[in-house]
């Protein structure tokens, strides 16, 4: 079973996310701030990880950085989820993001993300 990293400092928005991506399948990870993406990264391998970009302690771009230095790290999907909407979206890529999802994320928006960047 694929593991998505779900890192987002609001516990109720991380849990509708869970729920979310748990009804596809997936098994969910679950991290609230960047110390803690990085951490969870380098432990349980994650297949996919959808990063906040607004988080406490270390922000999502700054903690995708991170994750793409570890060797291990760089064929990872990371994709950005934010509620700046497109104005990101260079920002993101730059950090090393695959893609970006807007905020409040949806069903129809998720799937076809998590299909692409988890197709065996």
């Amino acid at each position: 079973m694929k593991k998505v990293l779900i890192v987002e400092d609001y516990e109720d928005i991380r849990n509708f996310m869970k729920l979310l991506v748990e009804s596809y399948g997936y098994h969910v990870i679950e991290a609230a701030d960047g110390i803690e993406a990085l951490t969870k990264v380098r432990q349980l391998s994650p297949d996919l990880v959808l990063m906040d970009i607004s988080l406490p302690v270390v922000d999502g771009l700054t903690a995708t950085r991170a994750i793409r230095e570890c060797n291990s790290a760089e064929i990872l999907p990371i994709i950005a989820v934010t509620a700046f909407g497109k104005l990101y979206y260079e920002k993101a890529l730059a950090a090393g993001c695959n893609d970006l999802l807007d905020k409040p994320v949806d069903f129809d928006a998720l799937q076809p993300v998590l299909r692409q960047y988890l197709a065996s």
